[in-house]
């Protein structure tokens, strides 16, 4: 009679011996990898995707918020209310992306400039503060002369964000003291001291 220990120790021998070699199958075993090229197909590659086909949370039907756009020509509304909050995130988002070429104040003097590289145009210059809303949105996306599309780094609230910035700038720019009340100035004038 064998000893039950030995048929503990051969039973543990037979399933880790089984475990291993089905692992090793498991791994080795013929699969298909997404993108890679395939005798499946006449033309050696995946199937193209459907025309028409739009991915999960793709849906871009909504034209003033996706392109800066109403019925096709550029919109001077924005498609969400700006608030204190967009406003700072706009800020935060223009000094990371946009003030290396455009400056801080948005004049065209930003540290690439500095270092000799073309200046961009101010934004407070008539031909370009006089653009719609929708313009500063498009060229953010799809880029402009010397500027290229910053749609894949810049996520499309925040290209709203920066665009509500931009107009803050202007405004700062030409803000005329006589605009502000009572009130207004001497808050100002107490901040200052």
């Amino acid at each position: 009679m064998r000893h039950p220990i030995h048929i503990a120790a051969i039973g543990f021998a037979l399933v880790a011996g089984t475990l291993f070699t089905a692992c090793t199958d498991m791994y080795n075993q013929p699969k298909y990898k997404p993108l890679r090229e395939s005798k499946s197909f006449a033309n050696g590659s995946s199937r193209p995707l459907v025309e028409g086909t739009v991915a999960r949370g793709y849906a871009r039907t909504d034209e003033l918020l996706y392109t800066g756009k109403i019925n096709g020509k550029l919109a001077d509304v924005f498609p969400h209310k700006v608030t204190p909050e967009i406003l700072k995130r706009g800020q935060d988002r223009f000094n990371t992306f946009c003030s290396p070429c455009h400056g801080r104040l948005g004049n065209g003097l930003g540290m690439i400039v500095q270092r000799g590289f073309p200046r961009p145009n101010s934004f407070h210059s008539d031909s370009v503060r006089t653009k719609p809303v929708g313009y500063y949105f498009d060229v953010i996306t799809n880029g402009f002369g010397r500027m290229y599309s910053y749609a894949p780094s810049v996520p499309v609230d925040d290209r709203w964000a920066i665009v509500a910035y931009v107009r803050a700038l202007q405004l700062s720019q030409r803000a005329n003291p006589a605009d502000l009340t009572v009130q207004e100035r001497e808050s100002i004038q107490r901040e200052a001291r």
